[in-house]
């Protein structure tokens, strides 16, 4: 399955809502002429994919939202099992458990593979979201 080709259709900006109301849901999923679109709020900072995993194709954007997951390992290099890291916070593919950085869209271990992002942005207190334009 492969993300439709949003830069060829003509720009189209949305206003999602306020800023200050909207970052208390931590993540939306919306639709746009058949195009699903996942908005993340990380304290002030907004960003928004389209909601298909690279991995398959499935609705990324509708998984759960997590710490990432890291081993921990003592100073012998003995593995302590695993743990969460307490800054970052990762979306989880519903199909097949696929991770990927909720700020930066990239996948952990492989940075060559991420979340296909689409522009976003707070204007005068507003969340504004841009489609049909070329990919931030």
């Amino acid at each position: 399955m492969s993300a439709p080709d949003m830069a060829t259709a003509a720009s189209q900006q949305i206003v999602l809502g306020r800023h200050d109301e909207l970052k208390k849901r931590q993540r939306m999923v919306i639709d746009v002429d058949g195009t699903g679109i996942g908005i993340y709020f990380v304290g002030e900072e907004v960003r928004a994919y389209l909601n298909i995993c690279p991995h398959m194709g499935g609705p990324v954007c509708q998984g759960k939202i997590m710490p990432r997951t890291l081993e921990l390992v003592a100073d012998n290099g003995k593995s302590l099992g695993l743990g969460f890291s307490k800054e970052q916070l990762h979306i989880v593919c519903p199909w097949h458990g696929y991770e990927f950085d909720m700020l930066t869209g990239r996948h952990p271990i492989d940075p060559k593979v991420g979340l296909t992002p689409v522009p976003v942005q707070v204007t005068d207190g507003n969340v504004v979201v841009t489609v049909g334009s070329p990919r931030a």
